[in-house]
């Protein structure tokens, strides 16, 4: 049988040769898998160990155990989710099955209970010990100590059995099929001083933080009369486990309180066969003999046919006095009489619902699950407070969770205007949390964004009409305007859509919600919440030198930030792209100072939590982003060193250009040029585009399978040059403003003479598939087009579904990327002029079209529509559609075919390569799924399958 890419390897042999200053070897399909990255990097909380796991794009990947130092303790081919414990002193991860013993399992359709399974691997960092468990589903870590659950997964029963003596195997077998559905081993293994605890047929755990208790559910199987059903915490130090709430039924949201002296659940124990089975919430203070029910199903203080949620999270308040939870209407029992095949199946939608049906669909789970956040003091006689309600539905905690109010935010009443606006106005309330008292923030409903400060003394907020920062006092209710008075934007200086600007965000705050700190384009201030007094806490620098500054705590689950910290704050600069660091204390008043501006890109650092160490990826376009572990950006160690196979293949460099658009606006692009790259020679070109990609110039891409954008790395290795402008934007003209950017910065750099004037293609994907298609229809410059997922028909799409998200499109056309800045029926000439389809008769260009019939995002009809139009026109256009994907193709099979068709398209009409038979002839239905038509019409027959 024909195998599409068993060929990949070979389809080096469809590229023309492309003539080589060096032996370097152009890139080809056979290289994706092996190109590796950097993944789930930690440090250890004391700074002295770090791991990273380094992954092949498809393949055994292997977990790096070692020292800040960069000593080698470890490799683990397969780990990953790897953690470190709290002191420092292990690492603990899970070890995935090989690549290629899954691979055949699916091959043979193998069940998924008996599917390869993980292991868990232990190593203690300072001892070079390293211990591994076998078939682990899952595992947690206790935060604050070295306490390891995990539970483990069933061998299938025939496996199990053959360890079993003769006599008992039918019994086991019974068992093990009843168990199969209601349990696994739990293990809990002190670290520290090796004692372990494993007990049978547990569906849920969870450890506490200091790591002294364990709470699980056990089902007992049928007819098993040692086990006995219900939950369970086990006393870590000791190695005993008391039953603390027996019966059959179901237990979830085991919650801990901070110090593991207080338990609370949610279970239900109604008969197998009871229509509804509401959820009670328990609480145990462990020092009593059972848990008792807080709250049972329709209690007195509860809504009347309400009861706690098998939903909603359970958790303790810090200092262990509160209790949240989740509380419901009771489920509608379901009707057991009604025939399913007799009864109609249908969608009703009512002009007066708050969201489109197709919104509702693709929230069903969740509203299905909606629960109610609720507060109960255990310690106080279990007084209870409803914290939210069917209208005031959303809610959020403080990281404080002692402080007394909570922050409420609804757009009930409000919602259907999403459906143009693709917001609501939202109105903000503080809870009480000890009386239930509603305090309004902003009694009238705005375009908001609003949050809580870390310790809960303040709400604020983002207001879009306004365009300035907000603080309310919790203490005091007094509303202050913290940027009013500020001579400078803190909203987007450069937006061109017709819709308000979006703020440049909020970084942190300080320790006790003294201070907020509050971006503007470049700099960051420190504004005092109560007063609103505000400092330029990088002093100015970054507007007068086109320095971009940004900060992200870096150490993890840190909230704010503490008195004598020192910042390293990422710094771009604006003209050049380079990224650097520059040092700030956070109670200084000098200028930031700078440490290092390079040509590469910064990731965000992670820091030690008790240390300054950190470590983070750097990178630039011909350097892969290795790992380095630092006290000082400017005297780093290098951790990693990835790739080391690109040294052998042609690679590119990337350059900004710069040229101005006819009507004087000042453009900015990245021109992305082979390794070998020769001034004597002439080139074809690839331009390719999404608004602004500029700030990427020194982003490593690697070379891999596209899910539907250009490969850069593929094309320029391979005697390409890429071009990719920044475009900005007129509202109302979309269209016309991709011809202005686009094709005004192709003629600049067509004065070059190593540009092929004659062999030029476009490139683009959704929004950036649409520009190309408009593009074709009004110059014929180009020598080849590719459009994936494109829109050509903004009169039909406005009134379309996102059926990844079951929204309206209207929002996007009226207020967001496509720019038109109005209805339909009020601008329906700008509609028209900037939809491609109405000027297809002048389209001189080959065109490739990708839509895909499961797209959630454009409209599939789209790419028919300009597939079938161009067609009766007699153009030359093709379409490809990826049967069940996506927008953006997501299997990793389909990723590579694009690829290829890709290369192939382009080299035939830019390069004069041999067409490929899909180009030539296609591929008839009868032949779906045996031929895949990339031969070229030069090779020998098609290959079918005999």
């Amino acid at each position: 049988m024909y195998k599409p890419f068993a060929l990949l390897a070979g389809l080096a042999f469809l590229q023309p040769a492309v003539a080589q200053q060096t032996p370097k070897k152009p890139l080809d399909h056979s290289v994706y898998d092996q190109w590796q990255s950097v993944a789930n990097q930690k440090i250890s909380q004391d700074g002295k160990y770090v791991l990273f796991q380094v992954k092949p794009q498809q393949g055994d990947g292997t977990l790096y155990l070692k020292t800040a130092a960069n000593q080698t303790l470890r490799q683990v081919s397969r780990g990953d989710s790897a953690q470190f414990t709290a002191d420092s002193k292990f690492a603990v991860f899970s070890i995935r099955p090989q690549y290629q013993v899954v691979r055949q399992a699916k091959i043979k359709k193998k069940k998924p209970a008996d599917m390869p399974k993980d292991s868990l691997g232990v190593y203690t960092l300072n001892g070079n010990k390293l211990s591994k468990y076998p078939n682990v589903k899952s595992f947690q870590l206790a935060e604050d100590a070295a306490v390891l659950a995990f539970l483990g997964e069933r061998l299938p029963v025939k496996d199990a059995a053959k360890k079993a003596p003769t006599d008992t195997i039918k019994k086991l077998t019974d068992q093990l099929l009843e168990a199969k559905k209601e349990g696994a081993p739990l293990t809990v293994v002190n670290l520290l001083t090796g004692k372990t605890s494993t007990f049978e047929y547990v569906t849920d755990y969870q450890i506490s933080k200091p790591g002294n208790k364990v709470g699980f559910a056990v089902v007992a199987p049928k007819g098993n009369k040692d086990v006995k059903s219900g939950l369970y915490v086990l006393d870590v130090a000791s190695g005993t486990a008391k039953l603390v709430s027996a019966g059959k039924g179901v237990y979830k949201n085991i919650a801990f309180d901070e110090a593991g002296k207080q338990l609370a659940f949610t279970a239900e124990k109604h008969p197998e066969k009871a229509l509804v089975k509401p959820f009670s919430l328990y609480y145990s203070d462990l020092g009593a003999d059972s848990a008792r029910v807080l709250l049972k199903p329709s209690a007195t203080p509860l809504p009347k046919g309400w009861s706690p949620s098998g939903f909603g999270k359970v958790s303790f308040s810090k200092n262990g006095e509160k209790l949240f939870f989740g509380t419901a209407p009771d489920p509608i029992p379901q009707d057991t009489s009604i025939v399913d095949f007799e009864t109609a199946k249908l969608d009703i939608w009512n002009y007066k619902d708050d969201y489109l049906q197709p919104m509702q669909l693709k929230t069903l789970k969740k509203d299905l699950q909606r629960n109610y956040l609720a507060v109960i003091y255990p310690k106080k006689d279990g007084k209870f407070v409803q914290l939210e309600n069917e209208y005031l539905r959303d809610s959020f905690l403080p990281e404080n969770t002692n402080a007394e109010y909570i922050l409420a935010v609804t757009d009930t009443g409000k919602r259907v205007s999403m459906q143009w606006e693709g917001t609501t106005l939202k109105q903000a309330y503080l809870v009480s949390t000890v009386s239930g008292e509603h305090v309004a923030i902003n009694p009238k409903a705005a375009k908001s964004r609003f949050q809580m400060s870390p310790d809960g003394r303040y709400v604020t907020w983002y207001d879009y009409a306004n365009k300035n920062w907000f603080a309310y006092a919790v203490d005091g209710r007094k509303t202050v305007n913290l940027t009013g008075k500020l001579n400078v934007s803190f909203t987007d200086e450069e937006n061109d859509s017709p819709d308000d600007p979006q703020p440049y965000g909020l970084a942190a705050w300080t320790k006790d919600d003294a201070a907020v700190l509050l971006y503007d384009r470049y700099d960051i201030w420190k504004v005092d919440p109560k007063t609103g007094v505000a400092v330029n806490f990088t002093g100015g620098v970054g507007r007068s030198t086109k320095q971009i500054f940004r900060y992200t705590i870096p150490v993890e689950k840190k909230k704010f930030i503490e008195p004598k910290d020192e910042l390293l704050l990422l710094v771009q600069n604006e003209t050049t792209k380079q990224w650097g660091y520059s040092r700030k204390s956070i109670s200084s008043l000098k200028a930031p100072e700078a440490l290092v501006m390079a040509p590469f890109g910064y990731s965000n650092l992670m820091q030690a939590k008790k240390g300054d160490t950190f470590i983070y990826t750097k990178s630039n376009v011909s350097t892969s982003p290795d790992l380095y572990v630092s006290r000082d950006p400017k005297k780093e160690t290098k951790l990693s060193s990835i790739n080391a196979q690109q040294k052998d293949y042609n690679w590119f460099t990337a350059d900004l250009v710069h040229w101005t658009t006819p009507k004087g606006y000042k453009a900015t692009g990245v021109l992305y040029k082979p390794e070998n790259f020769d001034p004597t020679k002439k080139y074809p070109m690839v331009v390719y585009f999404y608004e602004k990609l500029s700030d990427g110039l020194y982003k490593y891409t690697a070379p891999a399978p596209t899910p539907s954008r250009l490969d850069i790395a593929m094309f320029a290795s391979n005697g390409y040059l890429v071009f990719t402008p920044d475009i900005s934007y007129t509202i109302g003209e979309p269209g016309p403003s991709a011809v202005e950017f686009i094709n005004s910065g192709v003629e600049d750099l067509k004065k070059n003479s190593w540009v092929d004037a004659a062999h030029i293609g476009l490139q683009g994907q959704s929004w950036g598939g649409y520009q190309v298609a408009y593009l074709i229809t009004q110059t014929n410059m180009y020598a080849a087009a590719w459009a994936g997922a494109p829109v050509v028909n903004m009169t039909s799409a406005y009134g379309g579904i996102r059926w990844e998200s079951g929204m309206s499109r209207q929002f996007q056309y009226e207020h967001t990327q496509s720019r038109i800045g109005g209805t339909l029926w009020d601008q329906t000439e700008r509609y028209i002029q900037n939809s491609p389809l109405f000027h297809l008769p002048k389209v001189q260009t080959p065109v490739v079209i990708m839509s895909n019939d499961a797209d959630g995002a454009v409209p599939w009809y789209q790419g028919i529509e300009m597939f079938t139009d161009l067609r009766r026109l007699g153009k030359p256009v093709w379409l490809l559609q990826y049967n069940g994907e996506a927008h953006n193709l997501v299997k990793r099979e389909n990723r590579k075919d694009i690829s290829v068709r890709e290369l192939q398209f382009f080299d035939h009409y830019l390069k004069g390569a041999p067409a490929p038979v899909w180009l030539q002839r296609g591929v008839p239905a009868v032949e779906k799924g045996r031929n895949w038509g990339l031969e070229t019409t030069s090779s020998s027959a098609v290959k079918t399958t005999p």
